[in-house]
């Protein structure tokens, strides 16, 4: 299938899905005249993509996961549980440091609208 149909199946843009081909996530051949043609897994592919983009990973992970999706969409070899759960960990510790901002902002507010003693 052609880059438009592919586009048209998935939801995803073309320019999108260029970029997923840059990023050596979604591979394609190439007629004689140069045009993109797609596999016919292709828009399971790039619902893998989408699905591991969802989850926060970067592109550079999900091009390492891609091929040890076993069934689902997202659904990934066990060998993989470590650095998923490594991610996981990643952005917990990312939303305690924006929460402990987020205190001391409000506290830094709630000071700056409290009338002079």
């Amino acid at each position: 299938m052609r880059i438009g149909e592919l586009s048209r199946r998935t939801g995803v843009s073309v320019r999108l899905l260029r970029y997923y081909e840059e990023q050596g996530l979604l591979d394609a051949r190439r007629t004689a005249g140069g045009q993109r043609v797609y596999d016919d897994d292709a828009p399971q592919t790039v619902r893998r993509i989408r699905t591991f983009l969802e989850a926060g990973l970067p592109t550079k992970v999900i091009r390492e996961v891609l091929d040890c999706v076993c069934g689902s969409d997202a659904e990934v070899e066990p060998c993989l549980s470590p650095l998923l759960v490594a991610r996981l960990d990643e952005i917990e510790h990312r939303i305690a440091d924006l929460q402990s901002a987020r205190t001391s902002l409000a506290a830094l507010v709630a000071a700056s609208a409290a009338p002079n003693a």
